[in-house]
C-alpha cells in the first residue's frame, strides 16, 4: 500500500485523534471510516431553490431568532470554577 504525507492543522489532528476507536488506530482507518455526504448542494442550486420557493420563516420569526442568538451566553464552565 502506498502512502502520502499530508499536513494538518492542530484542530484537525486532534479531531482525528479523538475519533480513534482504539489506542494506536491509524489515522488512515479513522479517515476511511468517516462518512462524507454525497448529496451536497452547490451555491447556484441553493440560490435557485430560494428563488423558486418562498422563505420558510417570516421576517418577524427571523428577527426573533436573531434576538435570541444575541441574548445567548455560553454555558457555565463547571470544570473551571474558582
Amino acid at each position: 500500500m502506498s502512502t502520502k504525507t499530508i499536513s494538518l492543522s492542530t484542530e484537525a489532528y486532534n479531531r482525528l485523534r479523538v475519533h480513534r476507536r482504539v489506542q494506536g488506530e491509524s489515522f488512515s482507518r479513522v479517515v476511511l471510516r468517516a462518512e462524507w455526504p454525497d448529496d451536497a448542494i452547490t451555491g447556484a442550486e441553493l440560490l435557485e431553490l430560494w428563488q423558486k420557493e418562498p422563505p420558510f420563516l417570516t421576517e418577524e420569526e427571523c428577527k426573533a431568532i436573531d434576538a435570541a442568538k444575541m441574548a445567548d451566553r455560553p454555558a457555565e464552565d463547571k470544570w473551571n470554577t474558582p
